[in-house]
């Protein structure tokens, strides 16, 4: 049976830690409040039409005073707070809380926020990064998937102490799992490997090497070490697809390459390209510096887990066909390899003038 492959590529989140200041002025005399000159300073690039993912702050500036700052321009702003706050909070005059905030609103509660409480933010995206300055001095950041309607931020997930690490876990794991079950074209190219890659230790270093080549880049880029810029990686995605689709038909043909002989090779360099457009995908969603490893590595074991999820639902498929495989393969893996080739050529036709920034 001709193999199927692959174990994708991570990608997330150009994850950096607060600044020393978001838009936000803080000061006041009270020895209870968290007194401090909150500086802005410029934040890297981030666009929210591409990641469809917004940052957030939120400070904790006295006992029961609260600042939310919103970092991209591109969302809107809160006016109305009906529903986005607990019932015992209501919002705070700039002049009366002391701070002056650019993009937010400062509120105070009736008793501090509390593990129960949640902010509902009234915005149709996929998610929000929200980083958090408590008090105490601690911090914490999480990411919050949206609904559609809403991103609801539960301050559970942004208390330091326990089962901080295993929800952060947790969220980037199925993140992971989304971002490779929901990405055509990354699962169009390990389609065209399935189809590419023969007998099972040849598969298996095929994905051991796009595993390693793909984490390899997300981390470079996660980190910071590799400039991602999205138009020509993703160009350069959809051409390695048109790549693959031709090896398959002309593997068919029977004339065999440098690719039919070693596709751990062809599989390592695609990787490295991959990892990068999982990155770009991303973009710069913004981590505290000390959740960037947990984030980072559950990524990606989601990535590898819904991988292998399709690789497994494919390898069923090829079961259930039984004794009709071996003509199944003959007929349908030109086609297959066509159709790749017509979907990716398409792409890259799509994709093309962004690189002109059009």
């Amino acid at each position: 049976m001709k193999a199927v492959g692959l174990v994708v590529a991570l990608a997330l989140i150009g994850l950096t830690s607060p600044p020393p200041g978001h838009g936000v002025d803080v000061s006041g005399p009270s020895p209870s409040d968290r007194a401090a000159a909150v500086i802005p300073t410029p934040l890297p690039t981030h666009d929210v039409d591409v990641t469809s993912v917004a940052r957030v702050y939120l400070d904790q500036i006295g006992d029961t005073r609260y600042v939310f700052s919103i970092v991209d321009t591109q969302v809107s702003p809160i006016i109305d707070l009906r529903g986005v706050l607990p019932e015992r909070c209501t919002p705070l005059p700039q002049e009366a809380a002391g701070v002056l905030v650019s993009a937010g609103f400062a509120f105070e509660c009736a008793s501090e926020l509390t593990f129960d409480d949640a902010l509902e933010l009234p915005w149709s995206l996929a998610g929000v990064v929200a980083l958090v300055r408590w008090g105490d001095g601690t911090e914490a950041s999480a990411y919050f998937r949206g609904d559609g309607r809403s991103v609801p931020i539960r301050l559970a997930d942004l208390r330091a102490g326990g089962g901080t690490t295993a929800r952060l876990a947790g969220t980037y794991f199925i993140l992971g799992g989304e971002h490779i079950l929901f990405g055509i074209d990354h699962l169009l190219f390990v389609l065209g490997l399935l189809l590419l890659v023969g007998g099972f230790w040849s598969l298996v270093k095929t994905i051991t090497s796009f595993t390693l080549a793909h984490s390899i880049t997300l981390g470079l880029a996660v980190l910071g070490y590799v400039p991602v810029d999205r138009a020509p990686v993703e160009a350069a995605i959809a051409l390695s697809i048109v790549l693959l689709a031709r090896e398959i038909v002309v593997g068919h043909r029977g004339r065999k390459s440098l690719v039919h002989r070693y596709p751990w090779l062809v599989a390592f360099v695609f990787g490295l390209l991959h990892g990068l457009g999982f990155a770009g995908a991303l973009g710069e969603i913004g981590l505290r510096a000390s959740d960037v490893p947990v984030a980072l590595l559950f990524f990606n074991l989601g990535v590898e887990a819904g991988q292998l999820a399709f690789v497994v639902a494919l390898i069923a498929l090829a079961k259930i066909a039984g004794r009709a495989r071996q003509m199944a393969v003959q007929r349908v893996e030109p086609v297959l390899g066509y159709a790749l080739g017509a979907f990716a050529t398409f792409w890259f036709l799509d994709r093309l003038p962004a690189l002109w920034g059009a």
